[in-house]
């Protein structure tokens, strides 16, 4: 047994619907710019750009009814609703033909962005890697609901509707992302991927709460402190 010098830090975790256990979180990998719209009104071009992968670290991870406090050194918290995937296995260049049988279950997270530091020209890593950064509902096995090709998925703001799209828009489709990404680093069981954030993305103040959903999958639930 491995003897440390100071306390370990708690393994960051996600719960498992219907279940007492969690899934282990290893990586966080994200993915930007992969809905037309958003990129539009980020002021990009639609073209279909080589993927543009970042991470977050694991203790990013808020579970569903937590408060997350408004993070320092920003006056412009932005939200951004996606699907997550959940790697149960590993592998380096998975071909895309075999990409899915990698995947052990879905849910619905929240990309949280300081957008005038991103916005800035500043690494993109304390515009989305801080902390609480990534909330997340609870995961759903990939045996209960089947391989995901589409669905909608919505994020409301105080009961208003901000964002709403569905995942067949997605311009990097998900077998794709995890076979380039495993392209650049070889994908491990505990790995999570965000796939993207579709047009709608904005602010949130103190107060604000937010519900995350995607059809089949549990919702997200979460409060700006």
């Amino acid at each position: 047994m491995t003897e440390f010098v100071i306390p370990a830090p708690e393994p960051a975790a996600i719960p498992v619907k219907g279940s007492d256990k969690f899934f282990p979180v290893r990586r966080i990998y994200c993915i930007g710019r992969n809905y037309v719209a958003h990129v539009e009104e980020m002021g990009g071009s639609a073209d279909r750009d080589p993927p543009l992968f970042f991470q977050k670290p694991s203790d990013a991870v808020v579970t569903s009814g937590s408060t997350i406090p408004y993070p320092g050194v920003t006056k412009d918290f932005h939200h951004e609703v996606e699907l997550v995937i959940a790697i149960g296995k590993g592998g380096k260049n998975i071909p895309e033909d075999e990409a899915l049988d990698h995947v052990w279950g879905y849910a619905v997270g929240l990309d949280m962005t300081r957008r005038d530091i991103q916005g800035g020209g500043l690494p993109w890593e304390i515009a989305k890697s801080f902390d609480h950064s990534f909330p997340v509902g609870p995961l759903t096995p990939v045996t209960e609901t089947g391989l995901i090709e589409k669905g909608r998925i919505c994020l409301t703001v105080n009961g208003e509707t901000r964002q709403e799209s569905d995942v067949s828009l997605l311009i990097w489709k998900m077998p794709e992302i995890i076979s380039r990404l495993s392209e650049y680093f070889e994908l491990f069981p505990g790995d999570i991927i965000l796939t993207g954030t579709p047009h709608g993305v904005g602010p949130v103040v103190k107060g604000d709460k937010l519900v995350a959903t995607f059809d089949g999958l549990e919702p997200l639930e979460v409060t700006i402190g």
